[in-house]
């Protein structure tokens, strides 16, 4: 409406009240979330799509005072973690996640999580490894999101590797069952637990089910 001096009165009076300063050239989307906002600065020329969350201490920064397009564009549903920094003319897919205090300072492919300085991607959703390791924690009824191979946690690296060996596992006894099938063997597989109605997180067993025995050192 080219009130420039109303937008600039607003911007200032927003951050002196909110602690978060969002240029009044920004273009934003719907849904746009600022969890514990306090230090978030958004710049001149960002755009951020829609269902988008970025936490405290989050910048979308410029890296050049040249005329023109100088933020990042963030797609839809691109989640920015505590600290981290967007910096530049970039653009961060839809999908993508940074870690806390992460620097990204390239584009991002979809469905990516970046971590580091200078940010890196350690996690594609679409990686067919990770897909086949979704797949079985699915079955199994844990969600492993966040369970990377690259991640520097060893529950996270036990998890992965414990998904793998047992997706290997149903495959050799899925192609050993077909060899003894050929040679006319019969194989009962009733009492094998259905993964598709079991669950990590617990419940009731089943009234023909007989309570699983541990046994502790």
């Amino acid at each position: 409406m080219g009130l420039n001096w109303l937008a600039r009165w607003l911007a200032h009076f927003s951050r002196w009240f909110t602690g978060i300063e969002i240029h009044p050239g920004a273009t934003i989307g719907r849904r746009f979330f600022i969890d514990h906002g306090m230090g978030v600065v958004i710049g001149e020329t960002a755009e951020i799509g829609d269902d988008c969350t970025l936490y405290h201490g989050v910048t979308l920064g410029g890296t050049s005072w040249k005329a023109g397009k100088r933020h990042p564009t963030l797609l839809n549903n691109v989640v920015v973690g505590a600290g981290a920094k967007v910096l530049g003319p970039i653009t961060l897919a839809e999908g993508v996640r940074v870690g806390s205090n992460a620097v990204v300072t390239k584009d991002v492919l979809p469905d990516s999580t970046v971590v580091g300085v200078p940010g890196r991607v350690i996690h594609r959703h679409h990686d067919e490894t990770q897909k086949k390791r979704d797949a079985t924690a699915q079955r199994l009824g844990f969600d492993a999101y966040g369970a990377t191979s690259d991640a520097p946690d060893p529950v996270a690296t036990a998890i992965n590797k414990m998904l793998d060996h047992i997706h290997a596992m149903d495959e050799k006894m899925e192609t050993m069952c077909g060899a003894l099938k050929q040679f006319g063997a019969e194989i009962d597989v009733t009492n094998l637990p259905d993964l598709g109605s079991c669950s990590l997180s617990g419940g009731a067993p089943e009234e023909d089910d007989e309570p699983e025995k541990i046994e502790t050192n």
